[in-house]
């Protein structure tokens, strides 16, 4: 998996890059089709900022994103992580019923054109 990491308008710390790609990296045990993933830190005011931690995943097919916000950068990454379990696991349910779905249907077909004969 490709990672990038993105701070706007500040040069994040290096624990806070660290705790991201090590997070991002731990997705890899939910579905093993991510192709990359991006986490992108941002804040809106300079006194008083709510930190925003957003990630962008690829995965084949789509992307899924998770925005969150708080008043600290590992607090938005642990909240935008946890959604972005929710929707890994959506996603990989939703594969694996359309899968289940054609295999049937190639199932079906198989058994009619077989009793034909």
């Amino acid at each position: 998996m490709d990672i990038h990491f993105t701070a706007r308008k500040f040069k994040a710390h290096d624990t806070v890059k660290s705790h991201a790609i090590e997070s991002i990296k731990r997705l890899d045990k939910f579905y093993d089709g991510i192709v990359r993933g991006d986490v992108i830190l941002s804040y809106e005011r300079t006194t008083n900022s709510l930190k925003t931690a957003e990630i962008n995943l690829h995965v084949h097919g789509t992307t899924l994103i998770a925005k969150e916000k708080s008043e600290d950068y590992r607090k938005s990454i642990d909240l935008a992580i946890a959604k972005i379990e929710r929707q890994l696991e959506k996603y990989k349910t939703k594969i694996q019923t359309k899968n289940k779905i054609t295999l049937r249907k190639v199932k079906e077909e198989k058994t009619v054109t077989g009793e034909e004969e």
